[in-house]
């Protein structure tokens, strides 16, 4: 439309063909600055772009040169994440060398008891004291609740 200095002023629409972008794409770069912009008298928003082409590139240039200060910082937060996460590793193995392990049961043990359950079962006296017998030959829910 008009071209003054070296800057055209354009419609949206012919902007984005230019820049090789869609429209929305022109708008959130209005939105951020990065195009000069106005509003016209018809109502309309246009866009000033270098004749040459260079807003292209240092638009763009411009949006690269952010996306790597974003990937830099997010590498060195990662880079300390892994180093936090390798710490923490590092005091769990210290705490948990620090616990004994559990005793287990001797195997006697367990038989024993399979035996008890089994005996129990079958209504037989276990070995023992007497109070322990007359416990063992009643169900549970009656040591538990009572009765006879």
């Amino acid at each position: 439309m008009g071209e003054r200095r070296g800057v055209r002023r354009m419609p949206i629409r012919e902007a984005a063909e230019v820049l090789g972008v869609s429209k929305d794409a022109v708008r959130q770069r209005i939105r951020r600055g990065t195009l000069r912009s106005d509003k016209g008298e018809d109502g309309r928003v246009y866009v000033y772009l270098d004749a040459t082409g260079d807003d292209v590139h240092t638009s763009e240039a411009g949006e690269q040169d952010r996306t790597d200060l974003l990937i830099a910082e997010l590498q060195d937060r990662v880079r300390s994440l892994e180093e936090a996460n390798r710490e923490n590793r590092r005091i769990i193995a210290a705490l948990t060398s620090r616990i004994p392990p559990a005793i287990e049961a001797p195997s006697e043990a367990r038989e024993t008891a399979e035996t008890v359950d089994a005996e129990a079962d079958r209504g037989e006296p276990r070995s023992g004291t007497a109070g322990t017998q007359e416990g063992a030959r009643r169900p549970w829910w009656r040591r538990v609740f009572g009765g006879g």
